[in-house]
């Protein structure tokens, strides 16, 4: 009886996956699926709960699908990096592994694959087998949005709702602040606008993070899987932001739409 290791988070609940575990495992083998929830470098994280809710919530229903047909199918949410999960897998699970299956989105949106996860997975893995799963058609639409002072505006809370009724199932909010005096002020309002979301249903995580806005914008790009981009400030006169020329810098460096939301007050 083989025992197949699978490492996956946003893309864990995608029919790709699953079907390339039922090929990997026979009737009597079994799998063990591993979503890691490694936190942004860039930040403070104040949104754990949230992030690692989502990871189970794909985990669940994907151990459902694969335990439907016959598998003895297994889960953990762990709070490490795919490498080290991968690490601490091998070194702990018994029976052993005999196979890998490492999961991501395509290569124009992966994170994983642009910091070479799955390379450093096929060193980790010291031999065993490593399959490597895109999985496209089930990507989940995720809309980062910039915003500090106005993050808990009407303007820009009633855009989410909106967007959130359109289908998008994730929003990572990011607030860019660099006063140590005022970082408290932010991650109250960051904290009052996830509240406010959460408690609506919507699928809303956030973090204070690097003080000027395009890196932040750009790391969280990098980081995590983006299709869109929402940037909510103050009118032109009282933004510093657009006296920067955010928005365009960010709709020409990201390839990504970026719409811009004007809250006044």
């Amino acid at each position: 009886m083989a025992h197949v290791l699978v490492i996956a988070n946003e893309t864990a609940a995608s029919k790709t996956l699953q079907d390339a575990v039922r090929a990997e495992a026979g009737g009597e083998d079994r799998v063990t699926v591993i979503a890691p929830v490694n936190e942004p470098n860039q930040g403070y994280v104040v949104y754990e709960d949230t992030r690692r809710a989502s990871a189970g919530r794909r985990l669940d229903q994907t151990l459902k699908a694969l335990r439907e047909t016959g598998l003895a199918a297994q889960g953990f949410v762990v709070e490490t990096g795919p490498v080290q999960a991968v690490k601490d897998a091998l070194a702990q699970l018994e029976p052993k592994v005999d196979k890998i299956v490492v999961s991501t989105h395509p290569e124009e949106r992966s994170g994983w694959m642009r910091r070479h996860v799955v390379e450093d997975i096929e060193r980790a893995a010291g031999g065993i087998p490593v399959l490597h799963v895109m999985a496209a058609e089930e990507a989940e639409p995720n809309v980062l949005v910039i915003a500090n002072q106005t993050v808990v505006s009407r303007e820009l809370l009633d855009r989410i709702r909106r967007r959130a009724s359109e289908g998008t199932s994730s929003f990572l909010i990011v607030a860019p602040q660099s006063d140590e005096e005022e970082h408290a002020a932010a991650d109250r309002r960051l904290r009052r606008a996830l509240t406010e979301l959460r408690s609506e249903g919507i699928d809303a995580h956030g973090q204070v993070v690097h003080p000027d806005p395009y890196t932040a914008a750009m790391n969280a790009v990098h980081d995590e899987s983006v299709n869109e981009i929402i940037v909510s400030t103050f009118p032109g006169e009282k933004s510093g932001w657009l006296r920067r020329d955010l928005v365009q810098r960010l709709r020409k460096d990201t390839g990504l739409p970026v719409e811009h939301v004007i809250s006044p007050s």
